[in-house]
């Protein structure tokens, strides 16, 4: 569905002209309407979630404990933000770990914003990602991540998401990535 602005003119931007586009500062088109904690775009002019920095190098430490506090937070859009700089930017070896651990964060969100049928596809997605990446790797924990934990955990959430009456509460939801 196009984005319309508050007179119903498809593709306008935030000074209502028809036909505008969000820009960023290379000139590349970008959404600039303010957000909810799950990532639905508010009207221009709402107050927002802060949206997530792209493009930030972050230590898999830092993109763990980061994530978590967005998880643990409620905001799996943010964390899977998060998620998709460590994959863009790590290394090659680790893509496929973190483009699965951005899926069961879409995953949580689509299940929270109550897309039964997405959020369950994309949680199993993901799971399918981790627990293949790491049978190729013989790694079940790398950066301290419980792998297989994390792959249950969604498991079980796409079916209780396929069998539920409504969203669930992302929050509440949220795994842990890392197991003490």
């Amino acid at each position: 569905m196009a984005d319309t602005d508050a007179g119903g003119e498809i593709g306008a931007g935030p000074d209502g002209t028809a036909g505008g586009r969000d820009r960023d500062q290379e000139g590349r088109a970008r959404n600039a309407r303010p957000r909810d904690g799950l990532g639905r775009p508010l009207p221009y002019g709402s107050d927002g979630v802060e949206r997530q920095p792209e493009g930030i190098v972050r230590s898999p430490a830092e993109t763990l404990a980061e994530a978590q506090e967005l998880l643990d937070g409620g905001k799996p859009f943010h964390a899977h933000e998060v998620f998709e700089d460590a994959w863009k930017s790590g290394p090659e070896a680790e893509r496929e770990l973190w483009r699965g651990l951005a899926q069961l964060a879409v995953g949580l969100t689509h299940s929270a914003r109550g897309n039964a049928t997405g959020g369950a596809r994309l949680l199993r997605r993901g799971a399918a990602a981790v627990s293949q990446w790491s049978l190729r790797q013989d790694s079940p924990r790398p950066h301290g991540l419980d792998l297989a934990g994390l792959a249950a955990w969604a498991t079980d959430l796409a079916d209780r998401v396929e069998t539920a009456s409504g969203p669930v509460e992302a929050g509440a939801e949220a795994p842990r990535l890392r197991h003490p």
